[in-house]
């Protein structure tokens, strides 16, 4: 058996359990034979025939109207060349999970076995009545030019190659936004283009197609500068040809450039070439990973830069899922016949006017920012703006139809946007913003058991990821061993063993006895505690040697969470710590309390419970919709519980008018809008299913996280403790290192939060 590496987890990742990172789920019930008859024989028949009577019935009947092919022969894949359609696939069905996660389009990801335009465009065109859509990936230049103009032109369904238009459509918006910036005109400006493979040649036109002068714009390849006198370059790029004669060489043709466009090579720009630009240059070196040249020099080089790149560590990222699947959501929508030049440039102008509206208070939150507005390192939307697919997609839409190719109208564009947003909510992106978020502001983690495996691959995660710094207690040799053994690296992270000698040893064993000596603590046993972990680990956090402590993996939930009490204690105005689960579910998140920490509370502590847990969702940018749960609804039954959790209803309405939470109720009716209106109109809970779920006892929250995460299939993001001062976090007993990361990036952004409210009341 292979040790895990990185390269061992990729592929971990894509093999473990059902390979592939894709399936077809059915979407209609099939539980019984009568289910089964309507979906195949006999009941099948009937759509087929009024198919068969009027073609376009198909996309009543089917999934037609939401399929996308995204089709590749594996000649350019990515950064690995030419290397066949197989070994493609893995990519193939990434982009489908693009399109699915940021559009809702399914996806069936096609690897052909054709080299030539004619074999290639043969299989495409023959698949049009499968398809709404058409995704060209990863097809070599110039071949893949010819084929999608070829597709193009027989074929009655959109058909795009993202290769092409998704970086000249995203770089489009972000040339308009940052020339406007920079007080240029796209009519004046002079522009060198670095790169004339499929990108850059769609990119150019692009840009051509928004103002800029051909006259205006020199483009470079591999063998140099595109001139008419060249015997290796085919038509497309020759139009590109220029016969200035002061541009012989990159760095001359920099000279009193407005615009660098690099879709290139890493590292072939220089400071001094940016130097030589004219005032205020806008820069897009897109080459990816390494950009043409990296963003610090470029920064520093000129002051009155604007930037941007292909990668998501730096502003202004050219990122492709910024286009496509919006762009083919608002042509399935109204059934276009293909996308023109008219919805790429409307696609341009939206994306390009996203960027100048105010910030939803979730980007902001998304990327830990309170100030994030249109300038220099903001000229495009980022990739987790919940607006994209709406704004985008309308645009797309409309222009479909003002151009003549949708056979779809959409009259009520108000119902359309709403559509939208019911098909990809923020709800669904909370775990991806949360990631962000963290990133955005990295937090030193302390582990308490990092002599294991797990924990030393999730901080090897973190730390590459850029989501937080990892510290490690524990046996300084057991762990060198292991991240040997396993090939794991963390570069010059710190390592503590507690059982040594420690620097500050004294100082936190001091600070535990005078917290503790009125509670049967010692000097001496102050200073034998200190050689645990959790307690060495919880001091590190009170003492700010740390921002946030992860434990628990090897230890019971008690062990654990005890130091961090005596340590450090709970927060001002808190009167008890809970737990929380994040489920996270195909319907969206919802957050289960308590789950981990008060066995059987009363009145009082449901009211406490519900009220930490609720102010802790807000956090998530969610508006709580509690429902404090029971085996019966409303009073409907008698006994200790129904009778504690409609108290506890009493109080939180009578202290918290405008906290929406009701109780006691069963689980179904929480979860199920139309259930509850039917039966109960009067609950204050109508209208929307709950989203927090407060359990009346400890058994019956621990049993249903449980059975939801192993039978539901949802994922459990926690426990995630809530009610301490500072940030320590307990991990399930055995998580996985996907549970392990996901705990890290909540630690990270609740050390974020509480950072900001200590600074906030030193204020005060």
């Amino acid at each position: 058996m292979n040790k895990p590496t990185r390269n061992q987890d990729a592929l971990n990742y894509h093999s473990k359990g059902r390979p592939g990172k894709i399936q077809v789920i059915p979407t209609k019930p099939t539980n019984s034979q009568r289910d089964l008859s309507m979906a195949y024989s006999p009941g099948v028949a009937e759509p087929c025939l009024r198919i068969a009577d009027n073609v376009d019935d198909v996309y009543k009947y089917t999934a037609k109207g939401n399929l996308v092919g995204v089709i590749t022969n594996g000649t350019a894949v990515l950064g690995l060349g030419n290397i066949g359609p197989e070994a493609s696939k893995p990519v193939m069905e990434g982009k489908g999970l693009l399109f699915k996660i940021y559009a809702d389009i399914d996806v069936f990801d096609l690897e052909v076995n054709a080299k030539t335009v004619d074999e290639f465009v043969s299989i495409v065109k023959a698949l049009e009545p499968t398809f709404g859509g058409i995704n060209l990936e990863d097809i070599s230049a110039p071949t893949c030019f010819e084929i999608e103009r070829r597709l193009k032109a027989e074929m009655k369904i959109p058909v795009m190659h993202d290769d092409q238009h998704g970086t000249a459509i995203i770089s489009g918006a972000a040339l308009i936004n940052a020339c406007e910036i920079q007080g240029k005109k796209l009519d004046k400006i002079k522009m060198v283009v670095n790169g004339a493979g499929a990108a850059a040649v769609s990119c150019s036109k692009m840009y051509l197609a928004l103002g800029v002068k051909k006259e205006n714009l020199v483009m470079f390849d591999v063998n140099g500068l595109i001139t008419p006198v060249r015997t290796d370059l085919d038509d497309i790029r020759l139009e590109f040809a220029t016969t200035r004669k002061d541009a012989k060489t990159l760095a001359e043709a920099m000279k009193d450039a407005d615009v660098f466009v690099g879709l290139s090579a890493g590292n072939v720009v220089t400071p001094d070439m940016l130097k030589s630009m004219a005032k205020n240059p806008v820069v897009f070196a897109m080459a990816n990973p390494t950009p043409e040249i990296a963003y610090d020099l470029a920064v520093n080089a000129r002051k009155d830069i604007i930037m941007a790149t292909g990668r998501s560590d730096f502003p202004n990222q050219v990122n492709n899922v910024l286009g496509f699947p919006y762009i083919f959501r608002g042509a399935l929508d109204v059934r276009a016949t293909a996308i023109n030049e008219e919805m790429k440039i409307a696609a341009v102008k939206a994306i390009a006017d996203m960027a100048k509206k105010p910030i939803p208070e979730a980007v902001n939150l998304a990327y830990n920012t309170t100030n994030l507005k249109f300038g220099r390192d903001y000229i495009i939307p980022k990739p987790m703006d919940p607006r994209l697919i709406t704004e985008v997609s309308s645009a797309v839409a409309r222009a479909a139809m003002e151009s003549g190719v949708a056979r779809k109208a959409i009259t009520d564009w108000d119902a359309y946007t709403e559509e939208l947003r019911s098909r990809i909510g923020i709800n669904d992106k909370l775990l991806r913003n949360l990631t962000n978020k963290a990133k955005s502001n990295p937090k030193r983690i302390v582990f308490a058991e990092a002599d294991t495996y797990k924990i030393l691959r999730a901080a090897q995660i973190v730390k590459e990821e850029g989501i937080a710094t990892p510290i490690l207690l524990g046996n300084v040799s057991k762990i060198r061993q292991i991240m040997k053994e396993y090939d794991i690296e963390l570069g010059d992270v710190q390592i503590i063993d507690p059982l040594e000698n420690c620097e500050r040893m004294d100082e936190y064993a001091e600070y535990l006895y005078n917290k503790r000596r009125r509670k049967g603590v010692s000097v001496y046993e102050s200073k034998k505690l200190m050689h645990d972990r959790n307690y060495y680990g919880a001091c590190m956090v009170q003492f700010g040697e740390a921002d946030a402590l992860i434990s628990g993996l090897t230890k019971d939930y008690v062990t654990t969470i005890k130091p961090a009490l005596q340590v450090i204690g709970t927060g001002d105005g808190v009167s008890r710590v809970a737990g929380m689960y994040m489920m996270i579910t195909k319907k969206g998140p919802v957050f289960f309390g308590d789950t981990t920490v008060n066995v059987n509370p009363s009145t009082q502590d449901l009211v406490d419970i519900t009220v930490l847990i609720e102010r802790s969702v807000r956090k998530f940018n969610i508006d709580p919709r509690v429902a404090i749960l029971s085996y019966s609804n409303f009073g409907s039954n008698h006994g200790p519980i129904p009778e504690k959790t409609m108290d506890a209803v009493r109080i939180l309405h009578e202290k918290y008018p405008n906290m929406i939470v009701d109780g006691d109720m069963q689980a179904n009716f929480a979860l199920n809008a139309e259930l509850l209106a039917d039966n109960f109109p009067f609950s204050t809970l109508n209208g929307k299913p709950a989203n927090t779920l407060i359990f009346p006892n400890l058994e019956s929250g621990n049993i249903a996280y449980k059975l939801l995460q192993e039978i539901g299939g949802a994922e459990a993001v926690g426990p995630i403790l809530l009610g301490l001062k500072k940030p320590v976090h307990v991990l399930q007993l055995g998580s996985s290192v996907r549970e392990i990361v996901n705990m890290i990036t909540i630690a990270v952004v609740d050390a974020q939060e509480k950072g900001d409210e200590e600074v906030k009341s030193k204020k005060k």
